[in-house]
């Protein structure tokens, strides 16, 4: 594959440009003085990860980016030019703000409709609990016994709103002011919120017969951490809504068997070296998904995987820990990419699914 020239190559999207860079590194790299290129087989093995991800890297027509990481070990390996690292560099910065950008605009899951509508209003999982209020009985007063009405007791009235509303006020200030100590679930109940100002909602996910792809085996793992046998397929049928209404049943939760705005921060875990094996898988998927290039998905917390999340968590304004908390686990979870075609457990052979709810 040619290079393009470079004023060509400037009107091309950062993912595009980095890949065509990494492609003519491999292809040049048996030009260099003492060098050979390797086999795509080859290189792969040796920056540790598969060939089929490496390809995606090389290949300007896939949506899938290397990390900074993979992009440094590439220029070491194939022996590329000095000067073309920090460009390098600079085009991953370049594909995250591209992607943080898209993310922003359409953070949170695909519409579910229908149901989900009126369960919100109802105050399930996921809704805000609020109901519409209607008037039964359209008749009124006569206009003259609304005015003798409103003469007669409009001062007392006026006056005991006066002294409800002062005994309000009281109590409100004196409870703005004590001591309550604030715990990490406040912080999280409406949602973190970034540098953008736009708070992050939890994706609702619930039954249905479609695969829900890396949100739908990430819960599947957390179940899975918290002693439950289910399998991580992605399709949210009736074992894994059965699982999720017993942990919020054992959690003091709403069982609905909606896994929402209540019941996510009580399923993810902190995440770090040593962490349980179905809650770094859980992790681990979520972040190679969210379109800065792949992840290890192998249940093993590494410290490739901790430089990759905290180069998504500087990405998103958090922490950049190397740690999963709360607000690490809510961005991954609202900034994931749809999948670019159907992932390898549909192609070779999907679970039957269950009826919708």
């Amino acid at each position: 594959m040619a290079y393009e020239p470079e004023g060509q190559d400037r009107e091309q999207r950062p993912g595009e440009r980095l890949a065509r860079l990494l492609r003519r590194w491999w292809e040049e790299a048996g030009r260099v003085p003492g060098g050979t290129r390797p086999t795509q087989q080859a290189l792969a093995s040796r920056l540790g990860i598969d060939q089929t991800t490496l390809s995606r890297y090389l290949n300007p027509r896939h949506a899938s980016t290397a990390p900074p990481r993979v992009v440094e070990a590439l220029h070491s390996h194939l022996r590329a030019p000095a000067g073309e690292l920090e460009r390098a560099r600079e085009l991953c910065r370049a594909v995250l703000e591209e992607n943080n950008r898209q993310g922003t605009a359409d953070h949170g899951p695909e519409p579910t409709g229908g149901t989900d509508t009126v369960n919100a209003v109802n105050g399930t999982d996921g809704g805000d609990g609020t109901e519409d209020m209607q008037d039964t009985d359209g008749r009124e007063a006569p206009t003259r016994s609304r005015s003798r009405f409103r003469s007669r007791w409009a001062v007392p009235v006026l006056v005991a709103a006066a002294v409800v509303l002062a005994f309000v006020a009281g109590a409100v200030v004196r409870d703005q002011y004590a001591s309550h100590p604030r715990t990490a679930a406040d912080d999280v109940a409406a949602g973190a919120v970034p540098a953008s100002g736009t708070p992050l909602e939890w994706p609702l996910l619930r039954k249905r017969t479609e695969d829900q792809y890396t949100r739908g085996r990430a819960l599947q793992h957390l179940l899975m951490a918290h002693g439950y046998e289910v399998k991580a397929d992605g399709f949210f049928g009736d074992e894994t809504q059965d699982a999720v209404m017993d942990f919020q049943r054992r959690n003091h939760l709403p069982s609905d068997g909606k896994v929402g705005k209540d019941t996510w921060p009580a399923l993810v875990k902190p995440v770090g070296p040593g962490a349980d094996e179905h809650t770094v898988l859980a992790l681990q998927e979520l972040l190679h998904n969210t379109g800065q290039g792949g992840t290890e998905v192998s249940g093993e917390f590494t410290a490739a995987t901790a430089e990759d999340l905290r180069f998504f968590q500087r990405g998103h304004d958090l922490p950049p820990t190397g740690r999963a908390d709360v607000d690490t686990w809510l961005a991954l979870l609202v900034f994931q990419r749809p999948p670019a075609d159907a992932p390898a457990y549909q192609r070779s052979a999907s679970p039957l699914p269950s009826a919708p709810a």
